[in-house]
């Protein structure tokens, strides 16, 4: 089969490199899947750097979220078992941990489903308490994180505001429903939210950036208000002022969702439930803004790690029957 792999640590555009390879074998519990669609996210730009919390033995394939095929023809949702990760046309994964993909959505959008929407279903639901009628603040909202949230947060009866870096994202946010959209590129964040509502600022803020973006939502964050941390895509770890969040009377909110699958995993299937029966009625959908064959996975990867990306990027891997004979190319070349 054709895998990328990574032999050192550094950019995604530079060290995965696409190769013929054996099929990974299973192991105790472990389910070989073909993958049908796998979705990046920005933890894959990490392993490739060697920043992630989890660092797999060199070589490794990179890919934590896929949609793939059991052997008896199920379609799943699964976290691939490093280091046999989904951009490839076989991974592994926990059988126990595989998830229906839902009806309603097609290979690539149930490839998306899984991370993005769970953090985000137990960032808003388990851990902030999100009400009908709230403020939810989401920065970074175009992205693969923050579209999820935006979509989980009008599907909660929330009004949202979307912080995004653009024109073009201003508008992505715009179409996923945000009811304000503020562009920090051209727009004082703190002034337009505050502006947005009326100076009492947001219920539950939603953070998967931090640096600058965490700042300003400690100045924007209401009485009794939510700030939710779920990651740092910035790359700077803000240092929260306790005395602050102790005189304005909020509450600061961690999230790592990848807790929940050894510390109670009936809540992620709990959530899968919710968020099946949601992609159904049409609520929540993904948004998949661009689908790339295997061969262009290292640049896609890339441009998530860059930033420049809206929505999910999907891999799709073409059928095995159709793959090219035994190569080697790095991802520049891809």
């Amino acid at each position: 089969m054709q895998a990328w792999r990574v032999h050192e640590n550094g950019e995604p555009g530079e060290v995965m490199r696409l190769e013929r390879t054996e099929r990974p074998t299973p192991g105790d519990g472990q389910v070989l899947l073909k993958v049908r669609a796998a979705n990046i996210n920005f933890p894959d730009a990490l392993l490739c750097r060697g920043q992630y919390q989890v660092r797999p033995p060199l070589p490794f394939t990179p890919g934590v979220e896929i949609c793939g095929e059991t052997p008896d023809g199920r379609r799943v949702i699964a976290n691939p078992a490093l280091p046999h990760g989904g951009f490839a046309e076989y991974a592994v994964a926990d059988a126990a941990a595989l998830l229906p993909a839902p009806e309603a959505l097609d290979d690539a959008e149930a490839a998306a489903l899984h991370i993005g929407y769970q953090t985000g279903w137990f960032g808003l639901h388990r851990r902030a308490r999100l009400e009908a009628g709230e403020t939810l603040l989401v920065h970074a909202a175009a992205g693969g994180v923050g579209s999820a949230a935006v979509q989980l947060g009008k599907a909660a009866g929330a009004t949202v505001i979307g912080v995004v870096g653009g024109a073009e994202k201003a508008a992505v946010a715009r179409d996923l429903g945000c009811d304000v959209v503020v562009d920090r590129r051209g727009q004082d964040v703190v002034a337009a939210v505050k502006e947005a509502t009326g100076g009492r600022g947001a219920d539950v803020i939603y953070d998967p950036v931090g640096g600058q973006a965490y700042a300003q939502s400690a100045k924007v964050v209401a009485f009794e208000g939510r700030i939710v941390v779920v990651g740092f895509a910035s790359g700077s770890i803000p240092s929260p002022a306790l005395n602050h969040a102790l005189v304005k009377n909020y509450s600061i909110l961690g999230l790592h969702w990848g807790l929940y699958n050894t510390k109670n995993p009936k809540l992620v299937q709990h959530c899968h439930e919710q968020l099946t029966e949601l992609a159904a009625r049409g609520a929540i959908r993904p948004l998949v803004s661009e689908r790339v064959p295997l061969e262009g996975a290292a640049a896609a990867v890339q441009r998530v790690a860059d930033g420049v990306t809206t929505g999910r990027v999907a891999v799709i891997p073409s059928p095995e029957s159709s793959s090219p004979e035994p190569s080697s190319q790095n991802g520049a070349a891809a």
